[in-house]
């Protein structure tokens, strides 16, 4: 069984840290992507306090061929299922294989709203080669909620996983 429960006192570099080393126990050996994805969203849940939702986008294709992401493993309100690349965060996360921290939403041009209770968003691609294979997605009901540390730590999960999803 697995416990993996951050203490509350830990500071953000920290909290991260230990998320990574939770991340790299569950997911370290097991060649399904899905269940990776699926217990990371968990952990993330656990570790990064102030979330509404955490989760996956998937790289995809849509019926006519084009770039998307496909909703993937998460926790939280059920969310839109299909972004085109380019469109709302996670989109441009894909778009140009960058982080978006964004402090509020609403000033986003072209913010998808799946959840109205999302006030500020983190997405941190996973790449693969150079290519983006997936984006992890944090919203928060907080305006200003994620910090550059924030993004530091997704990012260096988002590298140990680039090979496990």
């Amino acid at each position: 069984m697995f416990d993996f429960k951050p203490d509350s006192a830990l500071d953000t570099p920290e909290r991260y840290r230990q998320l990574c080393d939770a991340a790299d126990a569950l997911t370290g050996g097991e060649p399904d992507a899905v269940a990776n994805m699926a217990n990371v969203a968990a952990l993330l849940w656990e570790f990064v306090p102030d979330l509404n939702w955490a989760g996956f986008y998937r790289m995809g294709e849509s019926a006519s061929g084009a770039d998307e992401l496909v909703l993937g493993p998460f926790v939280g309100r059920p969310a839109c299922i299909r972004i085109p690349v380019g469109r709302g965060v996670c989109g441009a996360a894909a778009a140009d294989g960058t982080t978006q921290l964004v402090e509020d939403v609403h000033a986003f041009p072209g913010h998808i709203a799946c959840d109205a209770a999302s006030r500020s968003e983190l997405v941190v691609p996973v790449l693969r080669d150079g290519q983006v294979i997936a984006v992890i997605d944090l919203d928060s009901p907080n305006p200003a909620r994620f910090t550059e540390e924030d993004a530091k730590g997704v990012e260096n999960l988002a590298a140990l996983l680039s090979s496990r999803i």
